[in-house]
């Protein structure tokens, strides 16, 4: 009888064991693993926006090199550099954001961390993300009204010039 109630117990222990959910398989887990995927998304698009506020630099200085006296310009210029430089730094803390959240994914899965501690670090991370997105957002909006202000300056000077071409002749 003894033997009999070992063996019930080490089945039971064995049932326990072996109905143990895998970490991967929890639906936490699952809509973290999604929201990973939407950050990286977010950081492609956070990447060629930056690459066109890039281009649109150049684009910028090329057009300034026509101009005389743009003092004016230099500061926009400045500004947009300020900005580009903001905007990267964004950009690295997003990767590097992401890459602590794969981290995460990789400890909870490995059992590292328990489903808690894996879901608090989620809504910190999720929270982070979402500020870094607002200030993407703020960032992208300060450059497209830097680029309108400098077009329209660019044509302004185009017209004054002109006029003083007209008044010569």
């Amino acid at each position: 009888m003894k033997t009999l109630s070992k063996l019930a117990v080490i089945a039971t222990v064995l049932l326990f064991v072996s109905c143990k959910q895998n970490p991967a398989e929890a639906p936490e887990h699952k809509a973290m693993v999604e929201k990973h995927q939407e950050m990286e998304a977010s950081h492609k698009t956070m990447a060629k926006e930056h690459n066109t506020m890039k281009d649109d630099h150049q684009q910028m200085v090329a057009a300034h090199k026509t101009i005389e006296n743009d003092s004016i310009h230099l500061i926009t210029e400045k500004s947009h550099i300020d900005l580009l430089a903001k905007h990267g730094k964004l950009i690295e803390d997003h990767q590097a954001l992401i890459e602590k959240h794969a981290e995460l994914e990789t400890k909870h899965v490995s059992g590292e961390i328990t489903l808690e501690q894996m879901k608090s670090e989620h809504e910190s991370m999720k929270a982070e993300h979402e500020l870094m997105e607002k200030e993407h957002k703020g960032i992208a909006a300060e450059h497209e009204r830097i680029t309108d202000e400098d077009k329209k300056m660019i044509e302004e000077d185009k017209k004054k010039a002109e006029e003083e071409v007209s008044e010569q002749e």
